[in-house]
């Protein structure tokens, strides 16, 4: 019998590509972001924050005064990706936390390389921080794939500037350790969607100029000697997504270092499958368990509302 590969409800695996963007169709993935960005307004508002630095923000209907509030960044390995791409997750979590959703337009690599994303993420964080609708005691920052990356160096810079304490880092399936595309381990015939030919173009992009000297730990925050100290997180990631053994080795390291760390493994689950396989069960019980950790987080314990 042959092996099984791929959760088996995750049916659409075997006509997925094992990759997807790179330097020849960059232009043509953030064409399509943008154009499917454009069916996802609805209920957003759209709020420049400085000159360089948007956000789209989801209040729910009837908010409480100050309200919980979770600072989202996208992914899109760093180099596309939009702000409104998880608009419905966004507005699904204002709605059943009652919380006020920001998702940052942060600027993308290659052109923006490192510093720049991560400090455009800190400047929405710090003016979401500043809302008088907003409990600055109840702040949660979150991101998938390149977004969870960002997220993870968000929570350590927060640490570093001692600003704004969130309560918890979701991270999913995210993008920590730019030493990951130097593997050759990886058999791409179980990889789906990001592999490392797309690694690799994403990290030169993001790191840019800082790829010829020592890495900033910032950059991969799985180069970062000392974890103590940040927020609670909560990562989850499948076995067959390239960036499960990092993500797994980060969780361990978290809790090496006190800070508390929930680990979610999902077996045989590719990268982004909850995302292009929502209404498959193990992806509606991934959505799940993200939700009771932000509920957790920013209303106390209990499970979020249906």
């Amino acid at each position: 019998m042959a092996e099984q590969i791929f959760h088996p409800q995750l049916r659409a695996a075997r006509f997925l590509p094992r990759t997807t963007v790179g330097p020849r169709n960059l232009r043509l993935f953030r064409a399509g972001i943008r154009l499917a960005g454009l069916a996802s307004r609805a209920r957003a508002q759209a709020v420049q924050v400085d000159r360089d630095v948007s956000v789209q923000l989801f209040r729910p209907g009837s908010p409480r005064q100050p309200a919980p509030a979770l600072l989202w960044i996208h992914g899109g390995g760093m180099v596309f990706g939009s702000a409104l791409q998880d608009a419905r997750l966004c507005r699904d979590w204002a709605e059943r936390l009652g919380a006020v959703v920001a998702s940052v337009e942060y600027r993308l690599a290659p052109e923006h390389p490192f510093p720049l994303p991560l400090e455009d993420c800190y400047t929405a964080l710090r003016w979401l921080a500043a809302r008088p609708d907003v409990d600055t005691g109840r702040i949660a920052i979150g991101g998938a794939s390149a977004g969870g990356g960002l997220a993870a160096a968000l929570a350590l810079l927060a640490r570093e500037r001692d600003l704004i304490s969130p309560v918890l880092q979701l991270l999913s399936y995210p993008m920590l350790d730019d030493r990951t595309a130097a593997r050759t381990d990886a058999d791409p015939r179980r990889l789906r969607i990001w592999n490392n030919t797309s690694n690799r173009f994403g990290w030169r992009a993001y790191l840019g100029p800082a790829a010829a000297g020592p890495v900033p730990p910032l950059a991969a925050p799985a180069r970062h000697d000392d974890l103590s100290g940040v927020a609670p997180a909560w990562i989850g990631v499948g076995t067959r997504d390239l960036f499960h053994d990092e993500d797994v080795a980060y969780a361990d390291r978290l809790r090496q270092a006190g800070v508390p760390c929930a680990l979610h493994v999902v077996p045989g689950a590719y990268h982004a499958f909850d995302i292009l396989e929502a209404r498959a069960p193990v992806s509606r019980e991934y959505l799940q368990a993200q939700t009771e950790a932000l509920d957790t987080a920013l209303n106390g314990p209990g499970p979020a509302g249906p």
